[in-house]
């Protein structure tokens, strides 16, 4: 497939230009015209440059891809070699942060929320990409740890910020723990996200609400498999996941 094809078709689907972000969407880096195998992965880290090329892939497509807002432009070191590698070999890098986050059926936040078994009923009014719902039954705040492990395969870290029953919650994937005052706020039982600072101890016991840190890794893997299964699906494209041992 014509890869300026497919990134059009992306940029539709994840409607790119709705999002302010960190770091551009799209192309990130220009490989080969044509697209026929694409490797997948949360992070465009060397060990998926390297399964990109052991698969002959053209395209390594990354929630979490480079040049972000803020960082050294010097290409050396790490970034060096990143890059010398996917042009060395002709791979397009295609990274979507942003909106592959927020897109209501492929995002990582609704694929969270089935893993969570739960149904998106919204989005908080002042903070777009926080999800809320409601559990079919209310659970203690260690069945719900259990369950919240049990989906993502990861111990979360749990902050009682009170007793009773866990029903109403919101979550965000990756380093979203700074919704935590506007989960409080909101009424939720539960706030998760994927990392966790020192004051959000406080902010969850002085508040009332319990804050489950489960992992930025482990929260923002389904969104880029959810995508490699609809490129499969609408463009008949190869598409393969890689994921990593990230225990942060």
């Amino acid at each position: 497939m014509d890869r300026n094809q497919l990134l059009q078709s992306l940029d539709a689907l994840l409607e790119v230009d709705r999002y302010k972000d960190y770091a551009p969407n799209g192309l990130q880096v220009e490989g080969g015209s044509e697209v026929n195998v694409i490797v997948t992965a949360v992070t465009a880290s060397q060990r998926a440059i390297d399964v990109a090329i052991e698969l002959g892939a053209e395209m390594l497509l990354v929630h979490h891809g480079y040049f972000w807002k803020g960082e050294d432009p010097c290409v050396v070191g790490m970034k060096q070699q990143r890059l010398k590698k996917l042009l060395g070999h002709g791979i397009n890098l295609a990274a979507y942060h942003l909106p592959l986050d927020g897109h209501p059926q492929l995002g990582n936040n609704a694929q969270w929320g089935k893993l969570l078994e739960c149904v998106v009923e919204g989005v908080l009014e002042d903070a777009e990409l926080v999800c809320y719902g409601t559990l079919n039954e209310p659970l203690t705040a260690e069945a719900f740890a259990c369950k919240v492990e049990s989906g993502l395969g990861r111990k979360p870290l749990l902050i009682e910020g009170h007793q009773r029953p866990i029903q109403r919650i919101g979550w965000c994937s990756g380093g979203a723990q700074d919704y935590l005052d506007q989960a409080a706020a909101a009424g939720l039982d539960a706030y998760l996200s994927g990392e966790v600072s020192e004051r959000n101890y406080h902010q969850a016991v002085e508040q009332g609400i319990c804050y489950l840190a489960c992992g930025h890794h482990a929260t923002e893997r389904g969104g880029v498999q959810a995508l490699g299964q609809w490129i499969e699906a609408q463009h008949g494209l190869s598409c393969h996941f890689v994921d990593e041992e990230n225990p942060v």
